[in-house]
């Protein structure tokens, strides 16, 4: 890693809360609502109930409650998904759910476990960014510069290696001049590697570390442009919470 591109990562950091802020923690929770074209893509109904997200910091652990009925929450870890009721009871599990993706396109039907799946690894990225970065094993490079309308913004490419459950190996970050995360380029591997643009504003503070409230992810067509009449996905969050 050279002197620039660390200076970028920790730049970046230090404007998220820093490091040592974010040792201090080790779980957020957030209400979440959800909505966009991809559940449906999916075969699955989407509604705009509010539920409550809960991811580790410091390890690939997720749960997302209600999930089904009112009384069920997930349990996602990389190696294992499962629903199980506020008592613990296991209603459905699946071990090794990466697998169960092979061969999908973007129209193939999921199931509550892949949707289950979905949700923990990608609200445990999205809850954990940028510090995951600084990961063990989590590479990351400068890249050319975005111009975005008036704006220019620094990028990141950040590779993830094989025991971190995300949505592709190699993903973009950009950042605006208060080095503050405003986009994320990846490919949905789990849905026949659809490219997507994340943008992501209004950020809130919580503990002395910020995080954007709102997520919008739009196809991203052969440009790299996002596509603003295909939503993927939103997110909105809301109470966040470090503790």
């Amino acid at each position: 890693m050279s002197k620039q591109i660390s200076e970028l990562l920790d730049q970046v950091l230090e404007a998220h809360g820093g490091l040592d802020r974010w040792r201090q923690f080790s779980r957020v929770e957030a209400s979440i609502t959800s909505g966009g074209s991809l559940w449906g893509m999916k075969g699955l109904k989407q509604d705009n109930v509010s539920r409550q997200m809960l991811v580790w910091l410091h390890e690939q652990r997720a749960s997302v409650m209600p999930f089904g009925a009112p009384n069920q929450r997930t349990a996602y870890c990389p190696g294992r998904i499962a629903i199980e009721t506020v008592e613990g009871q296991v209603v459905a599990e699946r071990l090794d759910p990466r697998v169960a993706f092979a061969g999908h396109d973007e129209t193939t039907p999921w199931d509550p476990l892949h949707r289950a799946y979905f949700n923990g690894y990608a609200l445990w990225s999205y809850l954990t960014m940028p510090f995951l970065f600084s990961m063990p094993g989590v590479s990351t490079e400068e890249i050319e510069p975005w111009q975005e309308e008036t704006a220019t913004w620094r990028r990141l490419r950040v590779r993830f290696p094989a025991d971190v459950a995300t949505h592709c190996e190699v993903q973009d970050f950009y950042f605006g001049d208060d080095f503050l995360l405003r986009r994320h380029d990846y490919s949905v591997d789990v849905s026949g590697a659809i490219p997507a643009a994340q943008y992501v504003h209004d950020y809130v503070e919580s503990g002395g570390l910020l995080m954007p409230s709102k997520r919008r992810a739009y196809r991203r067509d052969a440009k790299g442009r996002a596509i603003e009449t295909e939503l993927l996905v939103s997110i909105d969050l809301s109470n966040v919470h470090y503790t």
